[in-house]
């Protein structure tokens, strides 16, 4: 199969999760034996006026990269050269990952007659609490059409949760797909001598934005160093709220240690220093995933999983049917930081459990949400798209 997959105002290679799920994407469906062309840039917040001509393309791992430096926010202005590189190209099928400003590629394989999958890792539409829908009313609702439009043109919908997408589309052209991780890049050997750190390291690996819980990660952190617990904390990423986090952990100097943004090849090796993994969401912080559920696909719990760490998260779905309470990891009520503080504690006082559940996790990931399962479920989702629209 020949595929152009356009992911436009996204850093490819980058360490955002949106740049390792194109690559890795990228690269399984490679692996398949499909040729692959990927759209993407080389920073978000570049603008190459020249970009609009002609993208820079060159070879990149197993596929083609095409980089169009645009900010995301004026990724249409790439329609023209997106139409070109298709009509050059000529794919079999074009996959769009979903921004509302974006919508090129979508464009194009409409255009061309070509079958098209619309990727969709974000709400479609904003609640009403949300500024940028708030704005868009007081305009008419230009985006809010723009991005039903592109909803209603892709022949198919995939996402994590079908409640991305508007109700008015029909939920059989949505097909739920989680993300994955790299099982082999994340592969630790704990069994080895040394291979666990001999005092235990919890760590916390995020984009440190307030609804991944970063200063809550913090504050059960300090609860454990005032119990008098021989623990060190690592906090891998960078964000809005590292400063405050930063700030809070002070007040336990030398159980902290904070890396700041570090490149993805790196993160393997700074999950192998650590024996207990948190992820504690806080979905107060984001109106979108109050009003449609748990939508994202976990990246990082997928890769602690992948890395045999024994996972501790809030306990609401889909969180709780990847991670599973006393199996993979421990589920303790969102907002709660009593609660993690305790489950974190329960992990480091039963460092046995703590292994087996490691274990068990990098068996699930590795059976159910690796990218090479995805991969192939989406490579399905192609040929039976290419069955119907043929």
């Amino acid at each position: 199969m020949n595929i152009l997959y356009v992911a436009s105002g996204i850093p490819v290679p980058g360490t955002l999760g949106g740049s390792v799920h194109t690559l890795e994407v990228a690269r399984g469906l490679a692996q398949r034996g499909h040729t692959v062309d990927v759209v993407a840039c080389t920073r978000p917040d570049v603008f190459d006026v020249a970009a609009l001509l002609r993208p820079i393309s060159s070879r990149y791992d197993r596929f083609r990269l095409h980089h169009i430096d645009v900010p995301k926010t004026l990724a249409l202005l790439s329609a023209p050269v997106i139409m070109r590189l298709a009509r050059a190209l000529k794919p079999d099928i074009i996959i769009e990952r979903y921004y509302n400003f974006a919508g090129a590629g979508i464009l194009a394989a409409r255009r061309l007659g070509v079958p098209s999958i619309l990727e969709v890792n974000a709400l479609i539409v904003d609640p009403p609490v949300v500024l940028k829908r708030r704005l868009d009313d007081l305009l008419g609702g230009p985006m809010r059409r723009w991005a039903v439009a592109q909803c209603r043109m892709a022949d198919r919908i995939v996402t994590p949760l079908h409640t991305t997408v508007p109700p008015d589309i029909p939920r059989s052209r949505i097909v739920e797909l989680p993300w994955g991780a790299d099982v082999e890049r994340f592969c630790i050997d704990r069994s080895q001598e040394g291979a666990t750190p001999a005092s235990p390291t919890v760590v916390f690996l995020g984009s440190f934005r307030a609804w991944h819980g970063v200063l809550d990660a913090v504050r059960a952190g300090g609860l454990l160093v005032e119990q008098g617990r021989a623990c060190h904390f690592l906090f891998i990423g960078d964000g809005p709220q590292r400063a405050a986090a930063v700030r809070l952990a002070a007040r336990w100097q030398g159980h902290f240690t904070f890396t700041g943004a570090v490149p993805y090849d790196d993160v393997p090796s700074l999950l192998a220093q650590a024996s207990i993994a948190v992820a504690p969401f806080d979905t107060a912080a984001h109106p979108a995933l109050r009003a449609a559920g748990f939508f994202w696909s976990p990246l990082k719990v997928f890769e602690y999983m992948a890395a045999a760490l024994p996972v501790v998260t809030i306990d609401i779905p889909p969180l709780n049917q990847i991670v599973r309470h006393g199996s993979e990891g421990l589920l303790y009520p969102e907002g709660d930081v009593d609660a993690l503080a305790g489950a974190i504690a329960y992990l480091i006082d039963h460092p046995d459990d703590a292994r087996a559940m490691g274990e068990r996790g990098r068996a699930r990931v590795t059976a159910h949400f690796s990218w090479s399962r995805h991969c192939e479920a989406l490579e399905r989702v192609m040929e039976e798209t290419l069955q119907v629209e043929g």
